[in-house]
């Protein structure tokens, strides 16, 4: 596990469930596989696995995700045991709970930020 030199699949590299770009779904999401939405979700949404969100998505959601990648919008609270990545294109409004989060220039995030990895060295102490 630790000296693997096989590299992880970056998020969204096998997509399971998709909700295309002229769809609109109400209601609650779970799947044990990587999601991707191009339309709209209104509800809940969780996986084990990773959500992607395009340019043209639209989500007012309450999110519970591995990992996520966000380039469209996000209007509810996303909690990512992993990562959360927020492209230049992506809007988020609501608080995120995350191990580790990139926000690309030009992205907006308007809510509180949680971050669930201790980045302190503990060796130092």
């Amino acid at each position: 596990m630790f000296c693997s030199k096989k590299q992880a699949a970056p998020i969204g590299d096998q997509v399971a469930t998709i909700i295309g770009k002229e769809t609109f779904f109400k209601g609650s999401i779970t799947s044990q596989g990587t999601i991707r939405i191009d339309g709209q979700h209104e509800g809940e949404l969780t996986t084990d696995a990773d959500l992607v969100v395009g340019e043209s998505g639209k989500l007012t959601s309450q999110v519970k995700v591995r990992s996520a990648l966000i380039a469209g919008i996000v209007k509810g609270n996303i909690e990512a045991s992993d990562k959360l990545e927020l492209l230049s294109s992506a809007k988020v409004y609501g608080d995120i709970k995350v191990g580790t989060l990139t926000i690309g220039e030009g992205a907006v995030f308007r809510g509180t930020c949680h971050m669930s990895k201790d980045t302190i060295d503990e060796s130092n102490n």
